[in-house]
């Protein structure tokens, strides 16, 4: 079971043999090779055992109260006592607490275990995506952590990087310039713990003991990451925190971080009932959203591969510690993406700065390499799978060149794939609508989206025959290698331009505006054919495309993330006869399919990929919410948050406010039910433009209360 406080987090099991262990990783975890990794896993030791087969036995995640719960009579029921466990990592400092209670005195070790002990080549493909290598046949290494002097009564141990792959991947990329002009983000990181607890001395190992059996026993947990000059400093430095954690009384500290996890409960909720099928869905969508929190609030964002809660596991044949992930420690916006959009209408937007602040602090980077590699001025570029300080992976960007210009990778999977830029202006337009939050206007959306859209103008300064942008050599997502005209880019394109031309006057300069007034006026439009004898529009991927090479519907992305066409909108027959044609059908992993249906009012179909999504859980976990590995790794963030989008969008939709193009409504249209099975029951309390909130009461696919906050709103409802 996992637990965490967004930053740092566990995963917790109890074995036969009277252990209980854990993993411990955090979000800042990065070593040498720009790997996100463990910092260890404890085993606690229990004598006389409490686990041993033929007693009872609960072991209970308490979602409300964000702690997990063991409950263990090695007798059985019947037997007078149990020995109980309490694990919470607070939600508002950094410490893991643990506290085991018995009716009879039980010895104790606590120990940690390490299986980074020596130096060595680390094995295993990544999904070929390798930071930092100077050529294909260099191997990462893999280096030992460090057992440091903790006292006579606490282990102590850390990973501090020797090394980096930072300045052989600006060097590899073109970008060795930026060399003396950033700061290298892991040289000398050092990140690991200091455990000390009530009556524990030192044992034989990396371990603790009970100096004398008692009834109970609390340790804590403090782990800290951070740059230090020496390993000294980051001992101090962790010392000192440990000391600022434990000033506070630790049942005062208990109840704060409840009162976090109750509040963060109240924000919003979708609790699905009716049928065995709506159950699995509701529990899906509320653990998807539990581990969210548990992994969304530390420095960098959710990694779509495992968020902090990877193990080992065995896949096909093949055993991968608990620091392996598929794709290995880049960020790919096409994945990570997923879990950051359902934070908007649940009201998650603390759990979304990581994700935001990651491109925020990169972008000096993004504007150098702009300028270094393709001359532009005052504009960025992100590429679609980087390292989190921007670069691209080495192994994507390329060994055997030959005369690839600086600034492509020789990966052609991705080499002009820069959508992600305008979804990410679409996500933050939508956080806006939502927030009125005038700091995510200002400090995100109008500090992006500038660099963002002059790069995409510069990079295509042709013009057709009609004056319009021709967008080519392009690309069509992953899927269409050479393209012109990709439909994702020109619908990403008009609806981040008519979304930022729609905000107030007052909100945009005015040479800002008049640069994307002009902007928008050469914008292509989406391609389509048109099949005059059937009636019939659909979207292409692009005006002309070639070489699929991956499994995507690119020309779908005017209707998930774009939504040019949906439910209450003009030309929703294009987007249906869109979805009808489209190539490949299916849900699972980064599949936008059940999303897409929901937008288009496709009840049955919406309702079939959610379940479906929701009941694939990883065969190898046992926790319901671990899912995976898919496209991705376990627990695939991508394919729990993907369920999670589309039943909100099963029962509720909204435009953005101001929005004339999308709704005759100051504050947006609110259409409830558009896509919701009618044997399907909900309660439900969701975030919409304009400072909404939507509560309500579904039964017999009827709405039957409704409650929404601010009350003019109401009359923006449109029940389908």
């Amino acid at each position: 079971m996992p637990l965490g406080n967004g930053d740092i987090g566990i995963n917790v099991w109890a074995e036969e043999n009277g252990d209980l262990l854990f993993y411990l990783s955090k979000t800042d975890a990065w070593d040498e090779n720009a790997r996100l990794l463990k910092l260890g896993r404890l085993r606690v030791s229990l004598s006389p055992n409490p686990f041993a087969a033929g007693g009872a036995f609960r072991q209970e995640l308490d979602l409300a109260n964000g702690c997990l719960r063991i409950s263990a009579s090695p007798g059985g029921a019947a037997s007078t006592g149990a020995c109980s466990i309490l694990l919470w990592v607070d939600a508002n400092r950094p410490v893991v607490r643990v506290e085991i209670k018995s009716p009879r005195p039980i010895e104790s070790r606590v120990a940690v275990e390490l299986w980074r002990t020596v130096e060595r080549p680390r094995e295993g493909a990544e999904g070929h995506c390798d930071a930092g290598l100077r050529s294909p046949d260099e191997r990462e290494t893999v280096y030992p952590d460090a057992v440091l002097d903790g006292g006579p009564d606490a282990l102590l141990w850390c990973h501090r990087n020797r090394g980096s792959c930072w300045t052989a991947t600006l060097e590899r990329q073109d970008m060795a310039e930026w060399v003396n002009q950033g700061r290298d983000p892991l040289l000398h990181r050092t990140f690991g713990a200091l455990l000390r607890g009530d009556g524990l001395v030192k044992a034989e190992g990396r371990a603790l003991r009970t100096a004398a059996p008692g009834t109970r026993l609390a340790f804590a947990i403090h782990p800290l990451t951070a740059q230090t000059e020496t390993v000294e400093a980051w001992m101090a430095a962790l010392r000192a925190q440990a000391v600022l954690t434990d000033a506070t009384d630790v049942q005062a500290a208990f109840a704060e971080h409840t009162a976090w996890w109750q509040s963060f409960w109240q924000r919003s909720w979708i609790r699905v009932s009716g049928t065995p099928e709506a159950e699995t869905v509701s529990r899906g969508y509320e653990l998807q959203r539990f581990v969210n929190a548990c992994g969304g609030r530390g420095v960098f964002p959710i990694k779509f591969n495992g968020s902090i809660f990877t193990v080992d596991a065995h896949e096909k044949d093949e055993a991968f510690d608990a620091d392996y992930r598929r794709w290995g420690g880049g960020y790919w916006f096409q994945n990570t993406r997923l879990t950051y959009w359902p934070m908007i209408m649940s009201g998650d937007s603390d759990l979304m700065e990581p994700w935001f602040r990651m491109y925020l602090e990169a972008l000096p980077f993004a504007m150098a390499r702009a300028k270094v590699n393709f001359g532009f001025d005052n504009a960025a570029m992100f590429p679609e799978t980087m390292t989190f300080w921007g670069s691209f992976l080495n192994s994507n960007y390329g060994y055997s060149r030959g005369d690839l210009p600086p600034g492509l990778s020789e990966n052609t999977y991705i080499r002009r794939y820069w959508q992600g830029m305008l979804e990410l202006i679409a996500v933050l337009l939508d956080l806006y609508a939502v927030t009125q939050d005038e700091s995510v206007l200002r400090e995100k959306l109008l500090v992006l989206a500038p660099p963002f859209l002059r790069f995409y103008r510069d990079y295509y300064p042709e013009r057709d025959a009609n004056g319009m942008m021709r967008l080519a050599p392009a690309q069509s997502l992953e899927t269409w290698h050479e393209a012109v005209n990709p439909s994702p880019d020109i619908a990403g394109l008009h609806w981040v331009l008519d979304g930022l031309l729609a905000l107030p006057q007052d909100k945009l300069p005015c040479e800002v505006r008049t640069e994307w007034v002009a902007f928008r006026d050469i914008l292509p439009p989406l391609p389509t054919r048109v099949y005059v004898w059937e009636k019939r529009t659909e979207i292409l991927p692009a005006v002309e495309y070639d070489q699929c090479a991956n499994s995507e519907n690119p020309e779908l992305y005017a209707v998930f993330p774009y939504r040019l066409f949906g439910v209450g909108k003009p030309g929703l027959e294009t987007g249906l006869a869109t979805w009808d044609a489209r190539r490949i059908k299916g849900t699972g992993g980064w599949r936008q399919d059940a999303i897409q249906a929901a937008l288009l009012g496709l009840t049955d179909e919406a309702k079939r990929d959610v379940v479906k999504n929701f009941s694939t859980s990883h065969p190898g976990s046992r926790f319901p919410a671990f899912w995976g590995p898919n496209f991705d790794w376990i627990p695939d963030q991508g394919h729990g948050s993907a369920a999670c989008i589309a039943l909100q969008c099963m029962l509720m939709q909204s435009d953005r406010p101001h929005d004339s193009a999308a709704s005759t409504a100051a504050g947006g249209a609110i259409r409830l039910l558009p896509a919701w099975p009618k044997e399907w029951h909900a309660d439900f309390r969701l975030h919409a433009p304009g400072r909404t909130v939507v509560e309500g009461r579904v039964a017999d696919g009827k709405l039957c209360e409704l409650c929404i906050s601010p009350e003019n709103r109401r009359k923006d409802i449109e029940k389908q």
